[in-house]
């Protein structure tokens, strides 16, 4: 493989004009699309397999025309102090909203307040349902504006009014952090390299590969059903894997011309070598992505390969793009330890001979191995102690900031219902294969007011063909709790008897019953996952290193960081430990796709810095150096940058956490505490502890397997091997003419 890049980067070299019209001409097409594709919404939400996605599957196919999963909204009404909503003014203004809400060409029923029964035991608050025939995502601008027209009438007549549901979904918001993250990006890259060129590289081909990425996305969102939290994901992860990926190439490519190679020569090195260890790295990451597939949620899926994507378009352009600049740069970009005119006067960095930081701290730990190794691990095990004590659940109105009407609007159904009618549950009955449908809807009926947690049980409601009924059941606790998650258990729990009385079949569902079967099912998913994903990663990190405990080690160093990580968010996010810091205005469940999500993406990122830093180990371990003097060597090349590259993709993750949408918000938190955990502690110091306690043992590989495996040559032995046969016949270079002729 280091041969083929080598003569890759060679060629992107020579031929920059082509290569860099080729990715140009991708990203105007890209651009094209996106700018003509309608607006991305939220992804359509199912859950195969599942007792909720039944029972709206049954919904739909026995009363037509109900639109189970059409779009909701609660405009919801509140006197004004000393008042009452049943006042003759107040009563007159409702009944307006609720004619003028009727008028929309999408709506299929408004429900009167003072008809459904719908106003609190004190009178201060009502609320009207508007139902939809198309979902959220679906809905048109009109009747969006629609609905904050008649609720904006109400408040214009003195009652304060806001709207919940899903029917007005507000895109996200990432905030000016995410510009923060890419100006400290900027920052460190210049610092890295001395020069402002150089740092100029790995930004300007990382956002051309995230600007592909996000715009083939969304181009292709109607199309392919692509929510914006698609989009704002593999932003997230293509832009912090560019950066780091142009970043390790040229970084190679000046250690290259530092050693006296010419530009060209140095770039297919650069290419060859770490090109390498980028490839690798990528492919963990593609895989912990697209191996999301197997938890079988189409949003999910959908989520992981378009990260991927994204991914995949950051190692081509790393491979390709990056040596086509380096020929345009041409001398602007200097051999490693010089710096440029503008921020060093073109003067060494340091004096000859003077260990870098990475070689002093290799040194240390090379020679206090235990130490520092059973720091790392107590400090990473504390760390993860609030992670015993995780508890998921799906983000609803509850947790959006108080300045969203969704919020307001969840706060007063609290208080004029009770927090469980945030989250109402509804029991779908299928009484078709029963004699006597009425008694088993009225059986379910009584079944489900003696349990406890219930507040409220709605008659059921039989469709036409009388063999089907929906009960609305309201729980005294709010939708995210546990409680409301052992009602939901007890309802399913009743309805395995009622089945044997009556013939009927009990279902639960709702946004509510949705959440906890999507928890569920993300539980139930994450061993499978986990083995799928480091099996594979394992045999591919094998094929790398040509060693069995080099992987195992890189395995169980990812296992502590996501831990600690998982931890660290449970402390914030659920605790409340410093959530002012980052605008955490609602503490509460763990998003439930927190796990194996930070699982997916944190293996493959955590498999970017082994790769790139224990390489250069193996390149130095190969070439005859002793495991300790091997450690202190990928040390000295790799330790700066790859210091580098997480600051970077810390920094990038970090802008995130100003995201206005909650799960954006946590993603980025967790992503930036892992790398930071995985760079800088287990990667920087339990790493190189491990292979100095195993010495030659982690380089051992059975012969056997050796000799069935193929072999990568991912530490360039290859290129070693090409300069001795040009060297034999000789090569371009008057040197090694000259050392020939002597020999002859």
């Amino acid at each position: 493989m280091a041969t083929f890049l080598y003569k890759l980067g060679r060629l992107a070299f020579r031929r920059r004009h082509f290569v860099a019209l080729l990715w140009v001409a991708l990203l105007t097409l890209a651009g094209v699309g996106a700018a003509s594709a309608p607006v991305a919404g939220s992804s359509s939400f199912s859950i195969p397999g599942t007792e909720a996605q039944k029972a709206f599957d049954l919904l739909e196919d026995r009363f037509p025309g109900m639109s189970a999963d059409g779009a909701t909204a609660r405009v919801v009404f509140e006197a004004p102090a000393g008042e009452k909503m049943a006042d003759k003014d107040n009563k007159e203004t409702v009944r307006k909203a609720v004619e003028e809400l009727r008028t929309g060409s999408e709506v299929t029923s408004v429900a009167d307040p003072f008809k459904s029964h719908a106003v609190s035991e004190d009178g201060s608050i009502a609320y009207a349902s508007v139902n939809y025939e198309v979902s959220g995502m679906e809905l048109t601008d009109a009747s969006k504006e629609a609905l904050q027209d008649a609720a904006q009438e109400a408040r214009d007549a003195g009652l304060t009014v806001e709207v919940g549901g899903d029917a007005l979904q507000a895109t996200p918001e990432t905030g000016s952090t995410e510009i923060v993250g890419i100006a400290i990006a900027a920052v460190v890259l210049v610092i890295t390299f001395g020069s402002l060129i150089a740092a100029g590289l790995p930004l300007l081909t990382a956002l051309i590969g995230v600007g592909i990425g996000v715009s083939t996305i969304t181009a292709l969102a109607s199309a392919l059903d692509l929510g914006s939290t698609t989009s704002t994901l593999a932003m997230m992860i293509g832009l912090a894997v560019g950066i780091d990926y142009a970043l390790f190439i040229v970084s190679r490519y000046r250690a290259e011309l530092a050693e006296g190679r010419e530009r060209e020569e140095a770039a297919g090195r650069a290419v060859g070598t770490a090109g390498s260890a980028v490839v690798f790295a990528g492919l963990t990451v593609v895989i912990a992505l697209v191996g999301l597939s197997v938890v079988n949620i189409p949003m999910l899926t959908k989520m992981g390969v378009a990260a991927a994507g994204t991914v995949a378009i950051a190692v081509l352009i790393a491979l390709t793009m990056i040596p086509a600049l380096l020929g345009y740069a041409g001398r602007k970009v200097q051999p490693a330890g010089s710096k440029s005119r503008f921020l060093g006067g073109g003067r060494a960095a340091r004096k000859a001979g003077r260990p870098n930081m990475g070689t002093r701290w290799a040194s240390f730990v090379v020679r206090r191995p235990l130490a520092v190794l059973m720091l790392g691990v107590i400090g990473l095990g504390a760390a993860a102690v609030p992670a015993a004590s995780l508890e998921l659940g799906l983000p609803d109105d509850g947790s959006q900031p108080t300045s969203t009407t969704q919020r307001r609007a969840y706060d007063l159904l609290s208080d004029g219902f009770g927090p469980g009618f945030n989250g109402p549950l509804m029991v779908v009955v299928d009484a078709k294969d029963s004699d006597a449908p009425k008694a088993a809807f009225a059986e379910v009926t009584d079944e489900i007011k003696d349990l406890d947690g219930v507040v409220s049980v709605s008659p059921a409601q039989p469709n036409k063909a009388g063999d089907t009924a929906m009960i609305t059941v309201v729980p005294e606790s709010k939708p995210s709790s546990v409680k409301t998650e052992d009602l939901v258990h007890s309802i399913r729990d009743a309805g395995d008897g009622i089945r044997a009385d009556t013939d009927s079949t009990v279902l639960v569902t709702g946004s509510t019953a949705m959440n906890i079967d999507f928890s569920q099912k993300l539980n139930d998913a994450l061993v499978p996952y986990l083995a799928l994903v480091v099996g594979l990663a394992f045999l591919l990190l094998i094929v790398v290193f040509r060693s069995i405990l080099v992987p195992l080690k890189a395995a169980l160093g990812f296992l502590l960081s996501v831990m600690a990580a998982l931890g660290a968010v449970v402390a914030v996010f659920q605790w409340g430990w410093l959530s002012g810091l980052i605008g955490v205005e609602e503490t509460g469940p763990i998003m439930s796709m927190m796990p194996i999500f930070m699982v997916g993406v944190v293996f493959g990122l955590a498999m970017d810095y082994e790769v790139f830093l224990v390489t250069r180990m193996r390149e130095a371990y190969v070439h005859g150096e002793k495991p300790g003097q091997a450690i202190v060597t990928g040390f000295k090349h790799g330790a700066r940058v790859v210091s580098a590259a997480a600051v970077i993709m810390i920094a990038v993750f970090a802008g995130f956490i100003g995201s206005s949408e909650s799960m954006i918000k946590m993603i980025g938190f967790g992503l930036a505490i892992a790398v930071f955990f995985d760079a800088f502690v287990v990667r920087m110091a339990i790493v190189p502890a491990v292979l100095a306690l195993l010495g030659r043992k982690a380089w051992w590989l059975p012969r056997w397997l050796d000799r069935a495996l193929p072999n990568v040559d991912v530490e360039g032995e290859g290129l070693r091997a090409h300069d001795e046969r040009s060297k034999g016949l000789g090569g371009d270079e008057d040197g090694d003419r000259d050392r020939e002729l002597a020999r002859a």
